[in-house]
């Protein structure tokens, strides 16, 4: 029997809501639109005024009212999936506004603590850095884009320092030893001559063919609201931080000093994990798989053939000169090479991939001494933007060739780029499926990629699978610190000696890394926790399926509808395999 006009109504009804509200979104949030590629987002800023922040989360409140609101009824299995996703997400973000994060429901990494909007990894001052560069330079009309928000530029700027004055007043802020160098971060930005900050570098990079006249009058115009009023906004935000804020940053470095901060924790643990476990039961998690790889981290040394301690083996790693480069420009190009090498291997095992290429670039230097080693940033298929994977070469006689393999297998491909451009091309999903997604399945992809490296043909020394196996503790790791920092009183001291201690890694990389846990509680549980669950899956079928175990079909099926909550994951996963089990 056909379906009445009513019950066909009811999906398409759902499609309209999601593609509307998604839309409304990305238009409080027009930063989200340049990183998407999406047209008329680049001119201007999120509205973090007071009356801006009400207005988002009133339609938080109107959204759920709405979704709520429609017939659910006769939904197939797809759009009911659709339904409880945005559902969970709209939820998830109320509790996250009563708290004061942002009310913004994708998953789109850490969420925004409006009482702590600023740090060493997020704030405005990268925000705009960001934006100036990401959006699109093919017209004129673009750099008009850049012009009208680089003059509104100081508004924005305001309304995050008025954010951060409202959380000191209340009693939050970041820890002072995690956020010393922020105040250093802004004055990067300014410059005595407007076009050598980082603001305005795409206005020395004009197109040719705008000619003489237009390129002089852009340029005229960028540096002209550069100084009438971003500059004297800079200056204002860093005097601010210097002389009114870092002051009073507090000592203890654990969420638990914050009024609410174990419920507040315990929050940011659900919602970056996507799963039900308390901090304590994530924290034995992680002491589990730091001894198990540090038993294969210790095998490793005996089969390489060295025959001093593990210390030792250690030590050797850290200061042999072989095992390091001399030159950044090197380090970009090794990963360059290592990324064209990967390419052709991954028809091995994917039967899908992203149309949409990537790049390897420098860390920018305004931004390098605060940054891990290595990030990806989303291209945007709509703009025709790649996507860029970043090595970091500040201090570049401490980057170490023996993890090269794995950081681009898992900021590149297999990893990052792999995943969120596939994603991306995910036309029969809702936007908010193709542009966002659970943190513990991003990081958990890209986590799980750097264990394929043997079947794409690295580490074959055993220096190279040290590598892997560092950066397998040092994500194990993160659950005892994370959880040890903001559940159980650790002091930093005793995270950055437990780092020490499991993973052999560098000082230098292990306090930005403990410092990033600090202001970001809970989002670095995501990685290891996503990690184990694709594995967990790719086991069960490797055991329920034996030969018939295909391993490109399970990799097409875990990244064929976008990024999902790891209880959606393994429904997904348990469905195929029972199915082919049964064939």
């Amino acid at each position: 029997m056909p379906a009445s006009h009513h019950e066909a109504g009811r999906p398409a009804e759902l499609r309209a809501y999601l593609t509307e509200d998604w839309q409304r979104w990305i238009g409080e949030y027009p930063e989200l639109g340049t990183g998407f590629g999406i047209p008329g987002c680049n001119d201007r800023w999120t509205d973090d005024s007071t009356e801006g922040v009400s207005r988002r989360r009133a339609h938080l409140t109107e959204s759920h009212a709405r979704l709520l609101g429609l017939d659910q009824n006769q939904l197939s299995p797809v759009d009911r999936l659709n339904f409880d996703l945005y559902r969970g997400l709209l939820e998830t973000a109320e509790v996250g506004a009563r708290i004061g994060y942002d009310p913004l429901p994708f998953d789109l990494g850490e969420p925004h603590d409006l009482r702590m909007p600023m740090n060493q990894l997020e704030g405005i001052h990268i925000t705009a850095t960001d934006m100036m560069d990401m959006a699109p330079r093919e017209r004129v009309a673009d750099f008009e884009d850049r012009l009208t928000r680089l003059r509104s530029l100081h508004r924005a700027i305001r309304d995050q320092q008025n954010l951060l004055e409202a959380g000191r007043r209340a009693g939050f802020t970041p820890p002072k030893i995690s956020v010393l160098g922020l105040p250093d971060q802004v004055q990067n930005l300014l410059n005595p001559d407007p076009m050598g900050s980082a603001l305005l570098a795409p206005f020395g990079e004009l197109p040719t063919r705008f000619g003489p006249s237009e390129t002089s009058r852009l340029r005229s115009e960028a540096r002209a609201a550069y100084a009438d009023e971003v500059a004297p906004a800079l200056t204002s935000l860093r005097d601010y931080l210097v002389n009114q804020y870092l002051p009073e940053c507090r000592e203890e470095v654990g969420a638990s000093a914050l009024a609410g901060g174990p419920a507040t924790y315990a929050y940011l643990v659900r919602r970056m994990t996507t799963t039900a476990l308390t901090p304590e039961q994530i924290h034995e998690i992680g002491l589990r798989e730091v001894r198990r790889v540090r038993s294969e981290m210790e095998a490793i040394k005996v089969s390489s053939g060295f025959s001093g301690t593990f210390e030792q083996f250690t030590s050797f790693l850290a200061t042999d000169p072989r095992f390091f480069w001399s030159r950044g420009e090197d380090l970009v190009d090794g990963y360059r090479v290592l990324g064209k090498t990967t390419d052709p291997q991954l028809g091995r095992l994917f039967g899908r991939l992203p149309r949409l290429p990537y790049g390897v670039m420098a860390v920018p230097s305004y931004r390098e001494r605060t940054s891990p080693a290595a990030y990806y940033m989303s291209g945007a298929p709509a703009t025709g933007r790649a996507g860029y994977f970043y090595a970091n070469t500040y201090d570049v006689g401490s980057r170490r060739r023996w993890q090269m393999e794995a950081l681009s297998l898992h900021e590149a491909v297999p990893g990052h780029h792999l995943q969120i451009a596939l994603a991306q091309e995910l036309e029969h999903l809702p936007e908010f499926r193709r542009w966002s997604g659970p943190t513990a399945f991003i990081e958990g992809w890209g986590l799980y990629a750097e264990s394929l490296g043997e079947e794409l043909g690295f580490y074959t020394d055993p220096y190279s699978k040290y590598g892997q196996l560092v950066f397998d503790a040092w994500r194990s790791t993160r659950l005892v610190v994370d959880t040890g920092m903001h559940a159980m009183g650790w002091t930093r001291e005793q995270a950055i000696q437990f780092f020490r201690e499991s993973t052999g890694m560098d000082d230098p990389s292990i306090v930005v890394e403990v410092d990033r846990y600090i202001v970001w509680p809970g989002q670095a549980l995501a990685y290891k926790m996503g990690q184990l669950k694709i594995r967990e899956m790719r086991t069960l079928g490797e055991t329920r399926l034996g030969e018939r175990f295909d391993v490109r079909a399970f990799h097409d099926l875990v990244l064929g509808e976008g990024a999902l909550p790891l209880d959606q994951l393994e429904l997904r996963v348990r469905s195929w395999v029972d199915a082919r089990a049964a064939t």
